[in-house]
């Protein structure tokens, strides 16, 4: 069951008068949601409205957004505001997301910044469009600006109408928004905060060839690449010509260590890259520390390491403490692990420019690298937006983009598809950071918390390609080799391997020091949340066992030191949803809940889980969960929940099933079976609850729920069992592991 609580603005800003704790965090245009003239959002770099906006004689409106669907109902939400901004039937709206060369340049998708970042600037470019047709309709129909209404794009008064589709020949969009044209009232909407059809599900539900993975283009021939056998490998030797021979070669491609085939059909370019891999000589080094040591391999770099702090509030003065408490977490290495591979279509035209399809997140980067992989000058690369399967941070669509450019690029005026395999896939892509958290408290005679600290251990998060080449993957294999640049660790108020890490509550003594260790044993690059999950997992899962140590319910623990309303609403709310006052222990069962705001200032998520665990075995099962949502003002609520649960049970598949293994050469996780994820038998039902803050700023929720959920469940495991699993995953052998040293 789902609900929606509607939250009045009013009552918000009077309720939490002197309570928000976290406003050191808060960028400067988090709230710049049309409370003045400065453009709001994405506006503020692409002003011009013909950007963003083109009326159709036909009516029907053309609405350009920078920002690309990957599966979380962007599309929908954004279009929803231009729809109602411009007061048109949602219809007549069609959507061009990502074209580098039609789309406003609105960077990466990513960080959940498209609701805050491309709707308020798409609401606004409308509301000035909307503005600048009514001046038109009332000069023409003769009649006074405010006496005019409109419907559907029928602007009427005085007995007199005018379309929007009337005036295009006198409609002129290249101008600068003003930031100045009202926004329609709250009580105006029609089409923000209902849940309208995701406008790309008719074509996946009806078999349209909608993915890149689907595509195909008259002449097209297909592409594979012989990857080297461990990362620092290079290339020595290799015979071409018994690959040429084989069945369906069209080309062997080799540039330095890189080496390509294209073929008539893609099971041939399959058949002869490997061939082409297994022809090859090369130079392997052994430098791994594998994946049973990485742990211990964190703690010791970081100690080599110079450390950063972020935070340090000294307490001041109050009793000496009474006790202490420390605990160290552990997070592997994750994958993206997208169901179907990553793929792209390019061609190189004779003029000289490439054109890629790619379900890149970052289609200006990516396109901006490949330009200098292959030495093209600025601006010949052509990169559309073209769905794929959904990853959530960045896999491989961008190293297939730069691949199958390679490719084309040796042969002008033919399409080359490229598309990984399984294994290729799960060895290649950047993986999600394994990350060790060290936390620790001095508590008083009754058990709350006077001073904590918390370590976070981490190597980067963020390799995306951001125009340089050295970040695609074949990259550092032509000839001569692009370099990894320097990787950073970010800083306030995203963060990067310390997103998160801040905790949301208010204690009277906080320190939060982090240990970045730029050495990157396997590839590593953004994953939904970057170091959200690990650090909300440890700080979440530290609070659980304090409230244990201190006898108190989790529940009111948590209440002691969260003094920001609206995450105590959501707590509340969430607890609520699940009957947590009202839950029975059963035999083998527990409860756990956990909550954080995302980057400290974006969504807040709580989450709630019951499970139970069997003894025998250590087998776990999650029964049941809770949800509950605080996102500022909502454009769709099934698109939040959507979010909301899909981020969960990433989660718990996280939190149960996955790690990245590897030895001291390669990683020997390569299918399904050494790398499972969830089932769909395994995913609990769930119940959420949705809290609505009309007029206040709309905030991204693809990553909100992935933290709490992860310790949620770890919280219901140690309920139930009575004792403390702090390595992810929650196998079933660690799991009877704990249970047996309980």
């Amino acid at each position: 069951m789902n609900k929606i609580l509607t939250m009045d603005r009013r009552a918000f800003l009077m309720s939490t008068a002197g309570f928000l704790t976290v406003n050191f965090l808060l960028p400067a245009d988090v709230f710049a949601q049309n409370s003045d003239p400065e453009l709001p959002g994405d506006l503020k770099s692409h002003p011009q409205l013909a950007s963003w906006i083109r009326i159709n004689g036909d009516g029907t409106v053309t609405l350009f957004i920078g920002k690309v669907e990957l599966g979380q109902g962007a599309m929908t939400a954004v279009a929803q505001v231009c729809a109602e901004e411009l007061v048109i039937e949602f219809g007549r709206l069609e959507v061009v997301a990502g074209d580098t060369r039609l789309s406003p340049d609105e960077g990466t998708t990513a960080g959940s910044q498209t609701m805050p970042n491309c709707a308020p600037a798409v609401q606004q470019a409308a509301a000035e469009v909307r503005q600048i047709l009514r001046r038109l309709a009332a000069e023409r129909l003769g009649v006074e600006e405010e006496s005019l209404t409109i419907a559907d794009g029928t602007i009427s008064g005085g007995g007199q109408s005018v379309t929007y589709w009337e005036m295009v020949d006198d409609l002129e969009l290249a101008v600068d928004a003003t930031g100045e044209a009202p926004l329609l009232s709250i009580e105006e909407h029609r089409i923000i905060g209902r849940n309208i059809p995701r406008i790309d599900i008719p074509a996946k539900m009806t078999g349209q060839p909608i993915f890149v993975q689907e595509m195909h283009l008259d002449g097209m021939l297909y592409g594979a690449v012989a990857r080297p056998p461990t990362y620092k490998a290079r290339l020595t030797a290799v015979d071409t010509a018994p690959i040429e021979a084989m069945p369906g070669v069209v080309r062997v491609v080799r540039n330095g260590s890189f080496l390509g085939v294209i073929a008539e059909r893609q099971e041939q370019a399959l058949a002869a890259a490997e061939a082409l891999a297994n022809a090859g000589q090369w130079e392997v080094e052994s430098v791994l520390p594998g994946h049973d040591g990485m742990k211990d391999w964190l703690l010791a770099k970081g100690a080599e390491v110079e450390e950063k702090e972020w935070l340090n509030k000294a307490r001041e003065g109050g009793a000496e403490p009474a006790g202490r408490h420390e605990a160290t977490y552990y997070r592997p290495y994750h994958m993206h692990a997208s169901i179907g591979t990553s793929a792209a279509i390019a061609v190189y035209a004779e003029g000289g420019d490439m054109t890629v399809w790619t379900h890149s997140q970052s289609v200006w980067a990516t396109a901006a690298a490949i330009e200098k992989l292959l030495g093209l000058e600025e601006g010949r690369v052509h990169a559309i937006h073209t769905e794929g399967s959904g990853c959530y941070g960045h896999n491989m669509a961008d190293d297939a983009a730069a691949d199958a450019c390679l490719l084309a690029h040796a042969m002008p005026g033919t399409p080359i598809k490229l598309q990984y395999t399984r294994a290729g896939e799960h060895k290649w892509e950047p993986y999600g950071s394994a990350m060790v958290n060290t936390v620790s408290a001095t508590l008083d005679a009754d058990g709350n918390i006077l001073d904590w600290e918390h370590h976070i251990y981490s190597t980067p998060h963020g390799t995306r390609p951001g125009g340089n080449p050295g970040r695609l993957l074949s990259g550092a294999y032509v000839d001569p080799p692009f370099e990894l640049p320097a990787p950073t660790d970010g800083g306030p108020p995203n963060f990067s391997a310390v997103r998160n890490g801040l905790a949301d509550y208010d204690f009277p003594g906080q320190r939060v020091v982090s240990h970045f260790i730029q050495e990157m044993p396997l590839r590593v690059s953004s994953t939904r949340g970057l170091g959200a999950f690990a650090n909300v997992m440890a700080i979440e899962q530290f609070i659980d066992e304090l409230a244990v140590k201190a006898g108190a319910d989790p529940v009111e623990y948590r209440l002691r030191f969260l003094k920001d309303e609206r995450m105590r609403d959501a707590l509340v709310a969430c607890a609520e949803a699940f009957g947590w006052d009202s839950w029975e222990k059963k035999r083998n069962t527990g409860r756990g809940i956990a909550i954080a705001r995302y980057k400290n200032y974006a969504a807040i998520t709580a989450v709630a889980m019951e499970v139970q665990v069997t003894p025998r075995n250590g087998f776990v099962r999650v029964l049941r969960a809770a949800t509950s949502n605080d996102g500022g003002h909502i454009v769709s609520p099934d698109g939040i929940i959507n979010q909301v649960e899909g981020g969960a049970i990433q989660a718990i598949s996280w939190a149960m099933k996955e790690e990245v293994k590897f030895d001291t050469t390669r990683v020997v996780s390569t299918d399904w079976t050494s790398y499972p994820i969830l089932g769909f038998n395994e995913v609990p039902p769930f119940e959420n609850v949705l809290i609505d803050r009309p007029g206040m700023p709309y905030l991204g929720n693809g990553e909100s729920s992935q933290g709490p959920a992860g310790a949620a469940l770890a919280n219901a495991i140690a309920d139930a069992i009575g004792a403390r699993v702090r390595d992810v995953p929650f196998t079933p052998e660690r799991v009877k592991a704990a249970l047996e040293g309980a």
